[in-house]
């Protein structure tokens, strides 16, 4: 179902727009407006989940053991020398 809605776009904005149809780009005015309200309401879906993952990451790390600064430290290092060891490419 579409509804029909009256919008205001800058001098800018309309001329982007008019030139995106006119290369054939998109058939109308309001299909470009509409890809870019879905591709908005998708960045708003992807911030939201990536959010809520981030929560729940900090919340398993806050029940978890304390590491300290230098435990972290050395443990990246650790980590990433025997990536380096298993790829052959310690130098």
């Amino acid at each position: 179902m579409s509804v029909k809605a009256s919008v205001s776009i800058s001098e800018q904005q309309d001329a982007y727009v008019r030139d995106l149809v006119d290369q054939g780009r998109f058939s109308s005015v309001s299909a470009v407006v509409q890809q870019g309200l879905d591709l908005l309401r998708k960045q708003d879906e992807t911030e939201l989940l990536e959010a809520a993952a981030l929560k729940l990451l900090l919340e398993d790390r806050m029940g978890g053991p304390f590491v300290t600064h230098q435990a972290f430290a050395q443990n990246t290092a650790d980590m990433l020398a025997k990536k380096k060891h298993d790829l052959g490419l310690e130098g």
